[in-house]
């Protein structure tokens, strides 16, 4: 039975008796250019097989018995050199979370709650900003109603120079867009 297990070691993957024999990370040999994407995945990766192994760990520690002894080193040591592989991985991952997050998870709620918060706060200071533009975009249009009553030279004048002013803006912003090679700036849509 330790002939099969020490053979099996060699290969990687799993034992005999359900006994996870640890691969080696195939992620070592990967080019110097840090992936951000590719970084957080292999973290994942590592968390995935690291619950993989507190399970085998609990199944071996659940039904212990003398002869499981070893399978319980072995699966110990695979817990603990997983740990230090996820301990390098992290150190790539530069992942900012908010502790509200944390706070969320310490009593038991769900984190996608923050998310669902913090959308709904952006989304009702949008409309308070909404209603702020609104209404001075319609207080602009009810002086502009009075003052075209009052001078109606003064305000075609003032439309004139707010056209042309416009226009410029409008030559100023599509200059400023242009690259040195003549080609022009476009806005990503998302």
């Amino acid at each position: 039975m330790d002939a099969l297990m020490n053979a099996n070691a060699g290969i990687g993957g799993s034992g005999g008796n359900g006994i996870l024999v640890p691969q080696t990370n195939d992620t070592a040999g990967t080019t110097g250019v840090d992936d951000p994407k590719q970084d957080l995945n292999q973290v994942i990766n590592s968390i995935q097989k690291t619950l993989g192994l507190i399970h085998q760990l609990y199944l071996t520690v659940s039904s212990f018995n003398a002869g499981s002894q070893l399978p319980l080193l072995q699966r110990l040591n695979a817990l603990v050199m997983e740990l230090d592989n996820m301990a390098k991985l992290s150190d790539k991952c530069n992942i900012q979370v908010p502790m509200e997050v944390f706070n969320l998870i310490d009593d038991g709620k769900n984190p996608d709650e923050f998310t669902r918060d913090v959308i709904n706060s952006c989304i009702a200071k949008n409309q308070i900003t909404k209603g702020k533009t609104d209404t001075f975009k319609s207080l602009r249009k009810h002086l502009l109603d009075k003052l075209e009553q009052a001078f109606p030279d003064g305000v075609e004048s003032y439309r004139e120079i707010r056209a042309a002013s416009a226009a410029e803006m409008k030559r100023l912003a599509q200059a400023q867009s242009t690259l040195p090679n003549g080609d022009v700036k476009v806005k990503p849509e998302f």
